[in-house]
């Protein structure tokens, strides 16, 4: 049953607490009909192509910036500066905000203001075909609030209207392998020099990132216990070893390096509470767990890659290659002490 924008609007009303994507999900509609049913009530639709967007953002000065899937979510406080325009893939690349950015899945686009009790609340968050979030920037204390308007007036598109037409979400990729194919796998992983070699390798193979990891075996992956996320993330802080965190989805890829420092578990979520990044962890949702080695020109990369029970990649945590070899040393370490899965059942 479709909803009317009216509907829509009650439902917020009747719900003002409520997460937005919960709130989708409750009324069985995409997050970015909650959005347009607010166009004239604090809202409008803005032009979401990167390079139009991206380069504005710099003179808000420190924002967060937030991109999340559906088991986890990264938040990340600083300037959108150093914007690298592509017509497949875009980057942001600085010290705080690190970025990936797929134009292809920049569909729709609001400007957001919203009363709250802290006072207005300002966002822009961008969607895909399907109106799931790709990415959203929320404005801060310390953002630049007089640039607002502006932004606003020049992305904001001549269509205003509030019913929008959405594509049927696509389902996620399960595992595809190819058994016939393991010599080349083996052949061609042993030949990486560059981390991003590998998915054009498995697209050349035609398997999937999951497909070749449940395949290859080792030396190149092993299964890890579930649990060893967890672990890991409570090891990193407690020994200050350096990490990136790549969380995404088909739009946006964002990155976290450097160490962590607060750990802490509530309910089913894993979270870290640091000074300028938050990352929130379903932990209850990850299904298949590896530890992955790929050859770079700094040196083995290892890291810990966890999916959902659809095949879906939640996260990938890597160390940090450049930050040296005791950080190194210090991350291989972590990594291999993580419990294997095979440990975990015969401990059941």
């Amino acid at each position: 049953m479709t909803l009317s924008i009216e509907e829509i609007r009650a439902a917020k009303l009747a719900a003002p607490k409520a997460r937005p994507r919960e709130l989708a999900r409750d009324l069985g509609i995409p997050e970015a009909a909650l959005c347009a049913a607010r166009i004239g009530q604090g809202a409008a639709r803005i032009n979401v192509t990167p390079d139009a967007l991206i380069p504005r953002l710099t003179a808000l000065g420190p924002v967060m910036a937030l991109t999340r899937n559906e088991s986890c979510v990264i938040e990340k406080v600083g300037v959108y500066d150093d914007y690298r325009s592509g017509a497949h893939a875009a980057l942001v690349v600085n010290e705080e905000i690190d970025l990936r950015l797929f134009p292809a899945h920049w569909v729709h686009g609001f400007a957001l203001e919203e009363e709250t009790e802290r006072g207005v609340k300002r966002s822009l968050q961008i969607f895909d075909a399907a109106g799931d979030a790709i990415h959203k920037i929320h404005l801060r204390e310390e953002s630049d609030v007089s640039q607002w308007a502006g932004l606003v007036d020049a992305l904001r598109l001549p269509d205003q209207d509030s019913v929008l037409s959405f594509a049927p979400r696509k389902p996620i990729e399960a595992a595809k392998l190819n058994p016939e194919k393991l010599a080349d796998l083996v052949a061609g992983w042993e030949a990486l020099e560059d981390t991003h070699q590998f998915l054009r390798l498995c697209s050349k193979l035609k398997m999937n990132r999951l497909g070749a990891y449940r395949l290859a075996g080792a030396p190149f992956v092993r299964p890890l216990a579930n649990e060893a996320v967890e672990q890991l993330l409570h090891q990193a802080a407690e020994q200050a070893v350096p990490i990136m965190v790549f969380v995404g989805n088909a739009g946006c890829i964002e990155i976290h390096t450097g160490p962590i420092q607060r750990v802490v578990e509530t309910g089913p979520w894993i979270n870290v509470l640091d000074p300028g990044f938050d990352l929130h962890l379903r932990r209850d949702h990850i299904a298949e767990t590896y530890a992955v080695v790929k050859n770079t020109a700094r040196g083995p990369a290892h890291s810990v890659e966890f999916f959902d029970a659809e095949g879906g990649l939640i996260a990938q945590i890597f160390g940090v290659l450049r930050a040296g070899e005791a950080a190194v040393t210090g991350w291989n370490s972590l990594v291999a002490d993580l419990p294997g899965a095979r440990q975990v059942e015969a401990a059941q």
